[in-house]
C-alpha cells in the first residue's frame, strides 16, 4: 500500500489528563499536557515534538518515577501516582511502561475514572508501537464499557486506524480493507461531528477503491483464462458497489469484452454506450469503440439492461 494513504490525522488532546499532576499535586497548576497535537498517532518516533496547544509536562523529580517493587508496594499505591507515572512514561516516549501503569489502574481500580482514561491510553500506546491487534481488542473493550464517553469517537478511530495500517498491496488478499471501510464508515456514522470524520472519509474513499481494484485483478485473470462469466461477476460487482472508484471506466469496458466473447451483443452494446456516456474522453471508450467497430457494431444503450438502470439509477439519487 502506498505511503500516501497511510497519513494520519492531527491527534485528539485527550480530555482531562493534563488535570490529572493538579488532582494528585505533584505540579503547581494545572498547565500540563501529554500528547502533541503536531504528531500523527501513527508515529514510530520515541519522543515527539512538542506544539503550541500542549505545553511539557513539568520536569519531575526522580523519586515520583521510582516502581513499587512489590505488589503489596503496587496495591497500596493511590491511583493517582500510578496515573501519572503512567503519564510521565508516556510522555518520556516509553508506551510499554506506560501500558504497564496504565493497566495497574484497571486493574486495582476499575471502578475510578482514571481507570477510563486509562483504558483509552493503553489503546494509544498499542497504537503507538504497532500491537495493531492488541489496539483493536483494547479499543472494543473501552467501546464496550464506555460507549458514550467523551473518548468513544477516539477508540473507534484507533480501532479503524489499526485495521487501515494494515491494508496490504492489491495482489494480497484484502480482508483488512474491507475491515478497514467497515470500521471507518462506522464512525462516520456514529461521530459525523468529530475530528476524525474528515479523515476518515478520505480512508473509505482509499478502501473502497483497493477492494474494487481487487476485484478487477480477479476479473482479469478470469478473463485472461477464458472464464467469462466468472470475470464478468467481479466486474458487475465493481460497476454495482464500486461505482464512484477510479476503476469503474476500465470495468465497464471488460464487460463490453467479456459480453461480447459470450456473444451477448445488446450488453455489450450498453456497456460501451454508458461509459461513453460517461466518460467521452476516456481511452477505454476508444478501446470499447474499436472492438463493437470491429464486430459491425455500434454502442447503444439498452434502457432494460441492468447496467443502464444502474446507472440511471445513480443519476436520479446525485
Amino acid at each position: 500500500m502506498r505511503h500516501a494513504y497511510t497519513s494520519a490525522p492531527v491527534l485528539k488532546k485527550l480530555v482531562g489528563i493534563g488535570m490529572a499532576l493538579c488532582i494528585a499535586g505533584l505540579a503547581g497548576g494545572c498547565d500540563t499536557g501529554i500528547l502533541n497535537r503536531g504528531s500523527s498517532p501513527g508515529s514510530s518516533s520515541g519522543t515527539e515534538s512538542r506544539s503550541a496547544g500542549f505545553p511539557s509536562l513539568p520536569t519531575l523529580r526522580p523519586g515520583w518515577l521510582k516502581k513499587p517493587k512489590t505488589e503489596e508496594e503496587i496495591e497500596n499505591t493511590p491511583v493517582n501516582v500510578l496515573y501519572n507515572e503512567g503519564l510521565a512514561q508516556l510522555d518520556s516516549g516509553s508506551f510499554r511502561g506506560a501500558i504497564t501503569k496504565f493497566e495497574q489502574v484497571e486493574r486495582l481500580h476499575p471502578y475510578s475514572d482514571l481507570a477510563r482514561k486509562s483504558l483509552i491510553l493503553i489503546t494509544y500506546s498499542y497504537y503507538r508501537i504497532g500491537g495493531y491487534d492488541e489496539t483493536i481488542a483494547s479499543g472494543e473493550r473501552y467501546l464496550t464499557l464506555y460507549p458514550g464517553s467523551e473518548d468513544a469517537a477516539y477508540a473507534q478511530y484507533l480501532i479503524a486506524e489499526s485495521y487501515f495500517k494494515q491494508v496490504p498491496t492489491i495482489e494480497r488478499d484484502q480482508k483488512l480493507a474491507a475491515k478497514a471501510l467497515r470500521e471507518m464508515t462506522e464512525l462516520v456514522e456514529k461521530y459525523p461531528q468529530s475530528e476524525y470524520a474528515a479523515d476518515a472519509r478520505e480512508k473509505i474513499i482509499i478502501a473502497r477503491d483497493q477492494l474494487a481494484g481487487k476485484e478487477m485483478e480477479v476479473g482479469r485473470y478470469y478473463q485472461t483464462r477464458g472464464s467469462y462469466l466468472a470475470a464478468l461477476n467481479r466486474y458487475r460487482n465493481v460497476v454495482t458497489n464500486y461505482q464512484t472508484t477510479r476503476h469503474v471506466e476500465e470495468a465497464l469496458h471488460r464487460l463490453t469484452e467479456t459480453y461480447m466473447a459470450l456473444g451477448i451483443v445488446n450488453e455489450a452494446q450498453t456497456a460501451a454506450a454508458v461509459l461513453g456516456h460517461n466518460f467521452p474522453d476516456s481511452e477505454w471508450y476508444k478501446d470499447s469503440y474499436q472492438l463493437l467497430q470491429h464486430g459491425g457494431y455500434q454502442p447503444q444503450e439498452n434502457q432494460s439492461s441492468w447496467i443502464s438502470k444502474l446507472f440511471r439509477e445513480a443519476v436520479g439519487a446525485s
